[in-house]
């Protein structure tokens, strides 16, 4: 039987990562991918998502060596994931500010059976309302509702407790759904 942590990384696991085998970082990958994506995903959006996501595992895989606790590793890779996010939000942030402001007028539709919504243009809409969310609801709210990641899941891969979790999504989609309502999409 293997030794687990409380988050479900089995010690070989870790060790392995410790030593860098390719196989136990593509699968640490595997099981943290759909948290970096979402915690990137609330802070920067959908557009350079992936290419975050991906240098997160980059530094991630770059400096595992140094994590010595493994209950510590999906909160240091969560972590990891938000900085890289606010830095690349930043670096956007200096390069949109030298650029022109251009503003093109676009007609307003009266009603939404005026102007029917692409899928991809709903979807930026729902998540522009879930990042006017406090910042735990967020996370926790595009790791459900978008990775697709279960609670205990959730609870696992950020170090938070299942409680938490059940919480933060409880009271999150308490805070979402009256902004849906107001857009019409209850």
């Amino acid at each position: 039987m293997t030794e687990e942590s409380e988050d479900g990384i089995p010690q070989v696991l870790f060790e392995r990562c410790q030593r860098g085998e390719s196989a136990s970082l593509t699968e640490i990958y595997q099981r943290f991918a759909g948290v970096v994506h979402g915690i990137v995903l609330v802070a920067i959006g959908r557009q350079d998502v992936d290419d975050v996501t991906q240098e997160v595992f980059m530094k991630v895989h770059g400096s595992i060596a140094t994590v010595r606790d493994r209950d510590a590793l999906p909160g240091w890779i969560c972590t990891i994931a938000r900085n890289a996010a606010r830095d690349h939000g930043r670096k956007r942030q200096r390069h949109e500010s030298t650029r022109p402001l251009h503003l093109v007028e676009e007609p307003v539709a009266e009603t939404v059976e005026d102007h029917p919504m692409e899928r991809g243009e709903l979807r930026e809409q729902v998540l522009a309302l879930i990042r006017g969310l406090p910042e735990s609801y967020r996370e926790t709210l595009i790791m459900r509702l978008a990775e697709g990641l279960t609670g205990p899941q959730i609870a696992a891969r950020t170090g938070m407790t299942h409680g938490s979790v059940r919480v933060n999504l409880s009271r999150g989609m308490a805070q979402l759904r009256p902004l849906l309502a107001k857009k019409g999409w209850s």
